[in-house]
């Protein structure tokens, strides 16, 4: 970036919220260009300010940062924000951490993490890369490998011709002749 990555911080406690702010703006790098104390705050301000990253809490009043997220970047923003949000929580729970990836978070921290890896998990993010917690890493890792293998297709399926295939493919989206637009 020719510019320092513009960030935002979200968080219900003043303490921290301030505590984050004073960390990066020791970085040169780094303009903390908001805070919000909760996550209706976080997203007018995100739009108003245009940040590179918000860092948000999860848990926070009026609108969660789960649901913040969602509103900024997720399926049903409208319209998505060009931001970036990485999650940070004190509570470790993977509920929390699927339900903010599902809403387009592109990192997740524990609000545990030494300083200089929340300034460098920032950086990633703000260069468009992923991260999670190494603790994060190591559980999604382990549920992903108990995850059966796709069943491989019925051997049936080779004797259909290509537009067989392609009817059955529609009727099992529920198309049907009286219902074409399904």
């Amino acid at each position: 970036m020719d510019r320092p990555i513009r960030v935002l911080v979200a968080d219900d406690q003043e303490l921290v919220r301030t505590g984050f702010a004073l960390i990066l703006a020791t970085e040169d790098d780094i303009e903390v260009v908001g805070q919000a104390a909760d996550g209706r705050e976080a997203v007018d301000l995100a739009r108003r300010h245009a940040p590179d990253v918000v860092l948000m809490d999860v848990r926070m009043p009026n609108l969660d940062g789960i649901e913040a997220t969602g509103r900024l970047v997720g399926p049903a923003a409208t319209p998505p924000a060009p931001v970036r949000v990485l999650m940070l929580t004190t509570f470790d729970l993977d509920e929390h951490v699927y339900a903010a990836l599902r809403n387009g978070a592109s990192g997740f921290l524990l609000k545990d993490t030494p300083p200089e890896d929340l300034v460098r998990a920032i950086r990633v993010v703000a260069a468009g890369d992923a991260l999670l917690a190494p603790t994060v890493t190591r559980r999604l890792i382990a549920e992903l490998s108990r995850v059966p293998a796709r069943p491989s297709p019925p051997p049936e399926l080779d004797t259909l011709t290509d537009r067989e295939r392609e009817v059955l493919g529609l009727v099992a989206r529920g198309r049907t002749r009286d219902r074409p637009q399904w």
